[in-house]
């Protein structure tokens, strides 16, 4: 089959790469819709390579290609004998993660028995960790790891419930933690008055929406992004968008000196973390979820242990198991989608039509100033 693989950093080319096998409990996908995910930048730079032999060291590239893509939409080509609840021709979001439910591994190990899927004692990962992704002409997953797309949702929309799923996720981590303010509270003393998102990009784009439309947070909520094209889009989420050199002022402002109780860093940029000390009340919390901060000093951390803020970190779509054993948080995902509660269609400003435009989506779209997020299509919807 054919796939557009990773061969060196910064280099994509198309392969004919062997079909994978289908197993029993196997479901095999024909891409059609595949999100171009922060992640897959990193990884396409050479900055990250998840990919790591038996002693725990990264694989090169050249050694073994990587076929990136794990934000995964599809059409259900072939199902294994045991699986009969997944149809051929069903149209599907993919879980790209591996856990004990996908293997069928019984136990299941501490994490996953726990509603933590996505730390798995064995956890691996298509188009992520060297398990095979979607920018390729087939994929081969456990038939757990699909969800059924019941309605007529676009599959580049459908793309978007794994960033969702994420978000979603990550809000619920921080809104589980134990701190002095809190989303949804009636307490008037514990209550979240005023939130912060940095970063307008598709996460804190959808963090925004999250908390608007999932908590039902009706308090300020302040979007902080370099870009006009950016603010302007949080703005039609019912936030207020405003620049970095302003922004410092604008929370003291609509917060009436209170200053925020949560803050969501979105960017990944590690100079942003100098910013948060004059953003957030003594003992707000601070939820970690953009990754990267590249040449970040620790010392950064400092006035943020002097406010006592609680730091809650989090990553991936996790979460426990519907009883059919699929991701609870994926069909969660896919409902505020369906149900227009999250919108998402504005931030898909760049399509790729083709596994042979795949290399195009990496090639600089990502640093013009209309760009949100990139999706490939890969077949007809």
């Amino acid at each position: 089959m054919l796939a557009c693989a990773l061969t060196a950093p910064r280099r994509l080319e198309l392969l004919d790469v062997p079909a994978a096998p289908l197993g029993p409990h196997d479901v095999r996908v024909r891409p059609m819709a595949v999100g171009v995910c922060g992640t897959d930048f990193h990884i396409w730079s050479g900055e990250s390579n998840f990919h790591f032999d038996a002693n725990g060291r990264p694989i090169p590239f050249e050694q073994s290609p990587q076929i990136l893509g794990h934000e995964i939409t599809g059409v259900v080509v072939e199902r294994g004998a045991a699986v009969h609840d997944v149809a051929v021709g069903a149209r599907v979001v993919v879980d790209q993660g591996r856990n004990c439910r996908s293997e069928r591994r019984e136990p299941p190990c501490e994490y996953c028995a726990t509603g933590h899927s996505h730390q798995c004692e064995f956890y691996t990962e298509h188009g992520i960790t060297g398990l095979p992704g979607g920018f390729a002409e087939e994929l081969v997953v456990p038939a757990v790891n699909v969800v059924a797309i019941e309605s007529d949702l676009p599959f580049a929309t459908a793309a978007m419930t794994e960033p969702l799923a994420c978000v979603l996720h990550s809000t619920d981590f921080g809104a589980r933690a134990n701190t002095r303010y809190r989303l949804g509270t009636a307490d008037d003393s514990a209550r979240v008055r005023t939130a912060v998102v940095l970063g307008a990009g598709p996460a804190g784009l959808l963090f925004a929406q999250v908390l608007r439309h999932r908590y039902a947070f009706d308090g300020e909520l302040l979007v902080c992004d370099p870009s006009p094209h950016k603010r302007a889009l949080a703005t039609t989420f019912g936030c207020t968008a405003v620049a970095p050199d302003e922004f410092d002022a604008a929370v003291l402002d609509r917060s009436r000196g209170r200053r925020a109780e949560l803050v969501v860093e979105a960017t990944g940029a590690g100079r942003v973390f100098g910013a948060i000390p004059n953003l957030i009340r003594k003992q707000a919390t601070v939820l970690c979820y953009g990754v990267g901060h590249g040449d970040a000093r620790l010392e950064l951390l400092n006035p943020l242990q002097w406010k006592e803020a609680v730091l809650v970190t989090s990553v991936g779509a996790s979460g426990g198991f519907d009883p059919d054993g699929r991701p609870t948080v994926y069909r969660e995902a896919m409902q505020l989608l369906e149900r227009g509660a999250v919108r998402v269609d504005a931030l898909l400003t760049h399509r790729y039509a083709g596994l042979g435009r795949v290399p195009d989506a990496f090639a600089g779209d990502h640093s013009r100033p209309d760009y949100v997020k990139g999706v490939a299509l890969l077949g007809d919807d």
